[in-house]
């Protein structure tokens, strides 16, 4: 079976994962390329390694690439898989716009689109075949639907501080908004501090030192991700304060770092965004390569965790 070229440029790194199906020539295994948001969270890592592992199981030959949070590295990867002519492409976008002009190439070169985890806002759908991922809009209710009901007996006013994720970004601009459809429903919920810590642990603590500087009448925490509110959890006790008591911390995605700190108390409630999608990508990569008909939108099945259930889940977590 010919192996086929290794691609290496010097902002990112497209490898093609061992093919399961040994007997299979090169014509006849799907070939997905495949690229990356990056390595910024340990949700990310998780949703690398299901991707790499769902692909080894289906016998799916995939070409991965790193874009290392850069969209010229991906709109590079994605012309990359064009002149491959891999079966199927599938990333996760970096930021939402920006994409039509390298997706008019791969619908030119009549080579199918999947978008995971993250959406694009293209006005032309049907330069993608199906968008696999969460709702981000509803786990910003659902994280606001959290406090509104924990601050039901209270008429006090309440300052929240908001870690946003990468700026453009489909889950920072989605969770905050559905964050604030809810809040802003009632007067006693303010936002007096908002700012981007990237989706990582060492930006979630900078600029939440930044926060405390400024303010010392925080009361709650929305972090758009775990890494961040893990991250803030570090600037909060060097503070001298509790994190989960002086300051309640509402996080998304779901974690095991951020469950065991849930148990620690550290954490009081995380929305889950689910990282496991690459089963469920290969299964929508051979529909597509089948030429079955797939629904535009397919979302996860996500829950919504508080301290009590957290010890009780722990053990459960896999990233």
């Amino acid at each position: 079976m010919l192996k086929r070229l290794l691609i290496t440029t010097s902002a990112l790194i497209i490898t093609a994962a061992t093919a399961v199906g040994c007997g299979s020539s090169g014509g006849d295994q799907t070939v997905l390329g495949f690229s990356q948001v990056g390595a910024e969270s340990g949700w990310r890592t998780a949703n690398t390694k299901s991707i790499q592992d769902a692909a080894a199981a289906a016998g799916i030959q995939l070409k991965f690439a790193d874009a290392q949070q850069k969209q010229e590295n991906q709109i590079k990867a994605i012309r990359t898989f064009i002149q491959q002519r891999v079966d199927v492409i599938a990333f996760s976008p970096v930021v939402a716009s920006g994409w039509d002009t390298v997706l008019k190439e791969a619908k030119d070169a009549k080579i199918p689109v999947i978008l995971t985890d993250r959406a694009v806002d293209s006005a032309d759908t049907s330069l993608y075949v199906t968008f696999l991922g969460s709702d981000f809009v509803e786990e910003g209710r659902r994280a606001a639907n959290w406090l509104v009901d924990a601050t039901k007996n209270s008429t006090d006013t309440v300052n929240i501080a908001e870690l946003q994720g990468t700026t453009g970004s489909a889950p920072a601009t989605d969770r905050k908004k559905g964050f604030q459809e809810v809040i802003g429903a009632d007067p006693k919920f303010k936002i007096i501090a908002s700012q981007t810590a990237e989706f990582t642990r060492a930006k979630g603590k900078e600029v939440m030192q930044a926060f405390l500087a400024a303010h010392r009448d925080i009361n709650v925490l929305y972090a758009h991700n775990d890494d961040m509110a893990l991250g803030a959890i570090q600037a909060i006790e060097e503070a001298g304060l509790k994190p989960g008591k002086d300051i309640k911390i509402i996080s998304i995605d779901g974690t095991r770092d951020a469950f065991q700190a849930m148990a620690d108390g550290k954490i009081n409630v995380v929305v889950e965004c689910n990282p496991l999608l690459g089963p469920k990508l290969m299964e929508i990569t051979k529909e597509v390569v089948a030429g079955h008909p797939t629904p535009k939108r397919i979302v996860t099945d996500e829950g919504v965790y508080t301290q009590d259930q957290a010890a009780a889940a722990l053990p459960t977590r896999t990233y």
